[in-house]
């Protein structure tokens, strides 16, 4: 299950004002959020400045929190916003009691209408009742999962290889 760390960044950014004395350059504080699946806060750390470096200018690293979320949906269809959506399923404990759990989700939507028809088609196939309570428009701008490329390092082989070379 992967640990999801919200890394958020802040850089300076000239803007053109224009006022009666003419045209003024003044600097402006962007600060963007991203969401990075990481082992650690050093690794999300390491991993926002590996992919965040390419497109920004110098940027400082503002925070690193740790996300819970119990699953991330991302739909190829489109959608630039993620809503983070929370989702109360309802289960009995051992003693016939009802026992509410609480998952943060997050999906990429349009509008809150279309998250909230994605993550119902996301979950129809659970088979516990579950009731979605909250959906948020959220400030993070994109999400870097890890791929195959990423787990293993250009310098780690598999056991096996490193076996055979050596018999």
């Amino acid at each position: 299950m992967p640990t999801w760390y919200q890394g958020k960044i802040k850089y300076q950014k000239e803007e053109i004002v224009t006022d009666r004395q003419g045209d003024q350059v003044k600097m402006k504080t962007i600060s963007e959020a991203y969401l990075l699946d990481a082992v650690s806060f050093t690794d999300a750390e390491a991993r926002l400045y590996q992919e965040v470096a390419a497109n920004t200018p110098e940027f400082t690293v503002a925070n690193i929190s740790k996300m819970k979320l119990a699953d991330v949906f991302f739909i190829d269809e489109g959608g630039e916003t993620w809503y983070k959506c929370k989702v109360v399923f309802t289960t009995e404990d051992d003693k016939g009691r009802e026992k509410k759990l609480v998952n943060m989700m997050l999906i990429n939507a349009e509008s809150v209408k279309q998250a909230y028809d994605r993550l119902e088609t996301s979950l129809k196939t659970i088979l516990m009742p579950y009731e979605i309570t909250d959906i948020n428009r959220t400030a993070i701008l994109d999400i870097f999962p890890y791929t195959e490329e990423d787990k293993i390092g250009p310098n780690l082989r598999p056991i096996s290889e490193v076996i055979k070379d050596n018999e």
